[in-house]
């Protein structure tokens, strides 16, 4: 087991910014059931160069490339027997990338939702995901220093995978997506107070959202301070709103890869970090469609 580094800067915590958008920017195909899996098999080097990018541009944390790597994706495209060879080998990576930095990083795991990203109504019972989450929490705890169950859609969601995470010993934080439209709240139209009931007993030292809009991150902030956690924050993605019903590898018009806005620049997207900051975020970063340079911006905030 990786031996832990877990010592946190004594200052605002700069999270690494989007690894699937940023590999597609990077001429990477990637097929939409499988995107981070994909490139694992044709261009791990460009996960390394994700990686040291974000290293570079002043992250503390790298978030392994193990996001869309569940066995339910991995069946659909026939290769569900790889299922813990490539959520090691995006570990792999991760410490490759740090090794090669000669950086000070830590390197958080991902813990994805395993039925869709922002489809609460999807998530599934507690009894058949838990299992599920705990197979992958367990490959992830040998080679991360900490575990972040990611853009948990619900509560149940998120209590289903940090309890299996928080089984394998390893620091772990939560990181709700809000709502796109209804500022604040989860998908799920729960609020933060709730989602934190369902797993306050459960030792978890951070609290987060992600892939939301910034303004919905904004408007959950000072909930998220309530909580009474030393690290609370949110790292932010740059889409134009999703609809309810959305699936990356659906048939309708406006299914698959999602659009960006045109105001959410790496300035402007600072700008809204800066409240959060204002509010008294511990822990800022950037999800889908940002980049290094967004990361650059923040590290320059927390400077």
């Amino acid at each position: 087991m990786a031996e832990s580094k877990l010592v946190f800067p004594d200052r605002v915590v700069l999270l690494d910014g989007s690894m699937g958008r940023e590999l597609r920017k990077r001429g990477v195909e990637t097929r939409n059931t499988i995107w981070s899996a994909t490139a694992l098999l044709v261009a791990p080097q460009e996960v390394v160069n994700v990686h040291l990018d974000n290293i570079a541009a002043g992250a503390d944390i790298i978030t392994t490339n193990t996001y869309g790597i569940i066995r339910h994706e991995l069946a659909r495209e026939g290769i569900e027997s790889e299922f813990e060879s490539l959520n090691v080998l995006a570990c792999e990576l991760a410490l490759q990338s740090r090794e090669q930095s000669s950086g000070d990083v830590l390197i958080a795991g991902s813990l994805p939702p395993l039925r869709g990203s922002y489809r609460p109504d999807l998530v599934g019972d507690h009894d058949e995901i838990e299992p599920l989450y705990e197979e992958q929490a367990n490959i992830l705890a040998k080679y991360a220093d900490l575990i972040i169950c990611e853009t948990m859609s619900s509560a149940e969601e998120a209590l289903a995978a940090a309890t299996a995470a928080c089984k394998t010993g390893k620091t772990v934080w939560v990181s709700w997506n809000l709502h796109d439209r209804h500022m604040g709240v989860l998908r799920s139209g729960e609020t933060i107070t709730r989602a934190h009931e369902l797993i306050k007993h459960l030792p978890i030292s951070g609290f987060l959202c992600n892939c939301c809009p910034p303004e919905s991150i904004s408007a959950g902030m000072l909930e998220l301070a309530n909580l009474g956690t030393k690290y609370f924050g949110g790292y932010a993605n740059t889409f134009v709103p999703i609809k309810a019903d959305w699936m990356l590898d659906g048939h309708a018009e406006d299914d698959g890869v999602i659009i960006d806005r045109d105001d959410l620049v790496a300035e402007s997207y600072a700008e809204h970090a800066v409240d959060w900051l204002e509010k008294g975020a511990t822990v800022i970063g950037g999800c889908c469609g940002t980049s290094p340079d967004y990361i650059a911006k923040l590290k320059a905030l927390i400077a």
